[in-house]
C-alpha cells in the first residue's frame, strides 16, 4: 500500500515563498523519511482576480 503527501508553498518548509533551497532542504528530510518525489508542476490559483502560480509536489512512500 502506498501514502501520498502533497508539497505545496503553504508547507512549512517554504514560508509562503518558493525558494529552491528550500525546496532541496524539504525534499532531504522528507527523503531520509522514505518519501520519493513523483512529480511536480505549478497550478494557477485565482486571487483577488489574479492569478498567481504555486509549486506543488506529489511524494509517495509505502505504508
Amino acid at each position: 500500500m502506498k501514502e501520498y503527501k502533497v508539497l505545496t508553498q503553504k508547507d512549512k518548509w517554504f514560508s509562503g515563498k518558493f525558494d529552491p533551497q528550500k525546496l532541496e532542504d524539504a525534499l532531504n528530510a522528507y527523503s531520509e523519511q522514505g518519501w520519493e518525489l513523483v512529480t511536480c508542476a505549478t497550478a494557477d490559483i485565482p486571487a483577488l482576480g489574479i492569478a498567481r502560480q504555486e509549486f506543488v509536489a506529489v511524494m509517495v512512500r509505502d505504508k
